[in-house]
């Protein structure tokens, strides 16, 4: 073998756990991205609770102008409510397990880990949870309206076509967003948080 084969294997090598991680670096931006965290996900219950009210306020305001015929629209408020109700409680949950500023380091370390577990689990599942209620909503209330009739798909076809594609096409990319920041954001940063709770726990 001549140096170029050893230089390759060297560089296939799988580095071990902690290599290139700034664990000095670390302790001193966890405090700073643990606020902003948190700060980030309660924007997010916020505005997704209050849009999911507004939205589901408009429909039922629509369903009632409609009388009898505009039943249907109940359903569509119930899913948009859910999914505020969802976001509301998720405020709540993070209230409720909040630590106090005389928490230890590695007690927050513990508690940001599970909170990014957490949110791991919940944007892989967004389909579940979110869009698909979401969706099934909007389906709801615009056949309820006459959306779907003969007569309008005859009329406005294309635009129908349109509409429907791009809602579609939003919420693959919603979709395909959430799994994005999963693998580009949350898995990195719990490697590190991993990589700095070792270290602590080596100190002890």
């Amino acid at each position: 073998m001549n140096a170029n084969d050893y230089e390759s294997i060297w560089q296939r090598q799988t580095l071990p756990d902690g290599a290139g991680v700034d664990l000095p670096a670390l302790r001193r931006t966890f405090e700073a991205k643990r606020r902003k965290l948190a700060r980030v996900l309660m924007v997010r219950d916020l505005v997704e609770a209050s849009a999911g009210i507004l939205v589901a306020l408009f429909f039922a305001y629509r369903g009632w102008v409609m009388g009898p015929a505009g039943w249907p629209i109940a359903l569509s408020v119930a899913l948009l409510l859910g999914v505020a109700v969802f976001f509301l409680r998720e405020r709540l949950r993070t209230r409720r397990e909040k630590l106090g500023p005389d928490a230890t380091l590695l007690a927050k370390l513990e508690g940001d880990l599970a909170e990014l577990r957490h949110q791991r689990r919940l944007l892989l599942n967004v389909t579940t949870w979110y869009l698909t209620p979401c969706l099934a909503s909007l389906v709801i209330f615009a056949a309820t309206l006459g959306a779907f009739t003969l007569p309008t798909l005859a009329r406005d076809w294309l635009f129908q076509l349109g509409y429907w594609t791009f809602v579609l096409f939003l919420y693959w990319r919603i979709r395909g967003l959430n799994h994005r920041v999963v693998r580009t954001q949350i898995e990195p940063r719990l490697a590190e948080l991993e990589e700095l709770r070792r270290d602590l726990l080596s100190q002890t």
